[in-house]
């Protein structure tokens, strides 16, 4: 983590902190890989995914993330293990606004928005 000049207890340092947090997320990060973020992005075990994930755990087409104006957002397509946002498990069929920093995990892997 970068560190910072302004202390984040500060007024000055959560206004800050708040604007860097909800910035505008540019790509996703998935082993390691950059991936550019575009208006949909599907995600699942099957191959006709964008980005696929091979495990047992993830449903074949389980979630996607979803550009709707200027903000993207996840959504859950009905997963049997369900799609975490943070470690919190999101609701089926609810789209939920991503931030840069935000984790999403679906079976054992991670993918951040950054």
């Amino acid at each position: 983590m970068a560190e910072t000049t302004i202390i984040t207890s500060s007024p000055v340092g959560k206004q800050l902190d708040n604007i860097a947090r909800f910035q505008q997320a540019s790509y996703l990060v998935f082993n390691k890989k950059k991936i550019e973020l575009v208006a949909k992005i599907t995600i699942g075990r099957e191959n006709d995914n964008d980005i696929i994930i091979d495990s047992k755990l993830a449903s074949r087409h389980h979630c996607i993330i979803q550009k709707i104006k200027d903000a993207y957002f996840l959504k859950d397509e009905g997963s049997t293990n369900g799609t975490f946002l943070n470690d919190r498990r999101i609701p089926p069929d609810k789209f939920v606004k991503l931030n840069v920093g935000d984790k999403v995990t679906v079976g054992s892997s991670d993918i951040v928005m950054a």
